[in-house]
């Protein structure tokens, strides 16, 4: 019988890839250009068409095609820049984790949610950072679909959003916390405010403020719509901003826009808008707390995570 004597990982040639390859492969996606990836990192262009030769040696196929306007990468570059900047990013979160193992460390983490979610982040946040003062936040708002995308390329820690929008969810521990609910706001002066009940067909003639085609909450204002038996208004105002959102409907007393009820209510509070009182059929998905289940969480994105779910349970 043959012992293996070195483990399969150790004869894998992939292992052979160095520090500086994986740099190069990152700057490259970042910048289209060896030229400006080397001198990001401080290589040579001889010895970075050199290193990346070897790189695509090692994984035995090409990384990028070669064109006059720099490089772009093959479906196999893609993957390997994917896994090359999660490698990078989890030698930072090392180095973040071990200075805060010492007693002047501080924790840091990274955390996307969308638009919806803001407000029960935001709660969570300020809950943690009294139990753990010594922390650092870096929060990206987008959508679903670019959350994924920083989360895999591991640029965030955990993201809040919907698995639904991705075709492979299993890659991910996925926790549902919270059911969302939606509601339309106005400006305070919209002729419409002070209605006890007010249908679609009487916004006809709003500005609507939407979400960009095929996201989550702008399909459910045309399913509204077509219940309704009715068409999507003309002159549509798109964005994904929440500030944007708001900052037109101030703007103009005849604008309207589908919002998350936890930030319609935000912004009622504030005094910027109002809730217009509107039955809507449609149910959008919960909010989930996502992260890979490749990565090890830390003490911290676990504490995190769980006082999100414990705020979320207290609210309902």
């Amino acid at each position: 019988m043959e012992i293996e004597l070195m483990p399969r990982i150790y004869s894998n040639p992939m292992i052979r890839l160095s520090m500086r390859q994986l740099l190069l492969i990152s700057a490259i996606d970042d910048n289209g250009s060896l030229k400006r990836a080397s001198e990001l990192i401080g290589m040579s262009q001889p010895r970075a068409t050199k290193a990346l030769q070897e790189a695509e040696e090692l994984t035995g196929t090409q990384l990028f095609n070669r064109t006059n306007r720099g490089l772009n990468p093959t479906p196999a570059g893609e993957c390997m820049i994917r896994h090359a900047k999660t490698m990078l990013s989890q030698l930072k979160a090392m180095e973040e984790e071990i200075n805060t193992a010492s007693d002047s460390g501080w924790a840091r983490l990274r955390i996307g949610t969308i638009m919806g979610a803001v407000p029960y982040l935001t709660e969570t946040i300020s809950s943690f950072l009294r139990r753990f003062p010594r922390t650092s936040f870096e929060i990206l708002e987008d959508t679903s679909v670019e959350l994924f995308r920083q989360l895999d390329r591991g640029l965030l820690d955990l993201i809040i959003g919907r698995s639904s929008m991705i075709a492979t969810p299993q890659l991910y521990h996925v926790t549902a916390f919270h059911d969302e609910r939606l509601a339309v706001v106005a400006n305070r002066a919209h002729p419409l405010v002070d209605r006890k009940r007010v249908r679609l067909t009487d916004l006809e003639d709003s500005r609507w403020i939407v979400y960009t085609a095929a996201m989550p909450m702008r399909l459910l204002l045309e399913q509204e719509f077509r219940q309704a038996g009715l068409q999507m208004p003309p002159g549509l105002m798109e964005t994904r901003s929440a500030l944007t959102t708001i900052s037109l409907i101030q703007a103009e007393p005849n604008t309207v826009a589908l919002l998350s009820s936890d930030v319609a209510e935000f912004f009622v509070n504030f005094g910027m808008a109002s809730i217009l009182p509107m039955h809507l059929r449609s149910k959008s998905e919960p909010y989930e707390v996502i992260t890979r289940r490749s990565v090890e969480q830390s003490t911290h994105v676990q504490a995190f995570i769980n006082d999100l779910l414990a705020g979320a349970m207290g609210r309902h």
